[in-house]
């Protein structure tokens, strides 16, 4: 197993970790149809599931930029993961983490979460449009 890593990150509705530890999501997506821009795209939820060895216990860096497709940061942030002592016989640690965000979305196009952990860069992809207009039919 490699180093510590993001085994795993989502965008969605809503999550939670309970009190063993365990994930639950609902809703994802990598889309949102807004009515105009700029816009906020309130209270959306990145998950993120954090794997490493038994030996990597402790706090680990991470690093977390929501950047349009010019690679511009619209906002960021620096944390820690923290790791536990698992188990005996445990070999592999994980933790589970949900952070909520109020997107901005200045313009219609491509956005990313960029998440760097250690030497690794994950990219959590997200896109805006405008929503359609329903086409004008005849009235009856």
């Amino acid at each position: 197993m490699k180093a510590v890593h993001v085994d795993f990150a989502v965008i969605a509705d809503y999550a939670l970790v309970d009190q063993q530890g365990k994930l639950s999501v609902l809703g994802i997506f990598q889309h949102v149809w807004v009515a105009n821009f700029p816009t906020v795209h309130p209270r959306s939820h990145l998950v993120l599931r954090v794997r490493g060895r038994r030996t990597e216990i402790g706090e680990h860096r991470i690093r977390i930029r929501f950047i349009d497709d010019q690679g511009q940061e619209l906002m960021g942030g620096d944390g820690t993961v923290q790791f536990g002592e698992p188990p005996a016989g445990v070999t592999e640690v994980e933790a589970g983490a949900v952070l909520v965000f109020d997107v901005p979305l200045p313009r219609p196009g491509n956005y990313s979460f960029e998440i760097t952990l250690g030497d690794s860069v994950l990219n959590v992809p997200l896109s805006a449009a405008v929503i359609p207009a329903a086409p004008a039919g005849p009235l009856h």
